[in-house]
């Protein structure tokens, strides 16, 4: 069977203004946290992800950055998410490549999905990431009680022998 990558691309202001509990953040605390979760959603589902803003530094060029691990794009000027995003998904489908679009704007769900993209909602995302948060936090309390020491899974002629040293006898 081959193997196929698989690659999201989100909408960052799309997803950030999904989040009702960040609209008293400011937008680049709100960039900050969005960017962390998404570089802990790749780590643990092996997706690429590209997470695309509309510009918002400085007029000009497009802006390109890795960010805890994930593409970070600013468009350019006069671009918006949109373009950039649909433009992506164009460039970049191939065979063996599944890309996902997380977004919430209808129209934009309907151009990259006619594009062989499939969409995902911001609010499914976020649930997705939220699904993900609580997993990771299971696996360390899980982790934490059942803590092994390092000589745990020895035998005990080679543990006494560790022992031995230890005490430099």
């Amino acid at each position: 069977m081959k193997h196929t990558e698989e690659w999201l691309i989100v909408d960052g202001y799309n997803v950030i203004g999904a989040r009702e509990d960040w609209s008293a953040l400011s937008l680049e605390e709100a960039r900050h946290r969005l960017t962390t979760l998404l570089s802990e959603y790749q780590s643990t589902t092996g997706r690429r992800v590209f997470l695309v803003f509309d510009a918002h530094r400085v007029p000009g060029g497009a802006t390109r950055l890795n960010e805890q691990r994930i593409h970070v794009i600013y468009t350019k000027e006069q671009e918006t998410a949109d373009q950039a995003i649909e433009r992506l998904v164009k460039q970049n489908k191939a065979p063996g490549r599944r890309i996902y679009v997380a977004t919430s704007d209808y129209l934009e769900q309907r151009m990259v999905f006619g594009q062989g993209a499939y969409r995902l909602s911001s609010r499914e995302l976020l649930e997705e990431l939220r699904f993900m948060k609580a997993a990771i936090s299971r696996k360390i309390e899980e982790s934490k009680s059942g803590r092994r020491t390092l000589g745990q899974g020895l035998k005990g002629d080679i543990l006494r022998t560790f022992e031995n040293w230890r005490r430099k006898k």
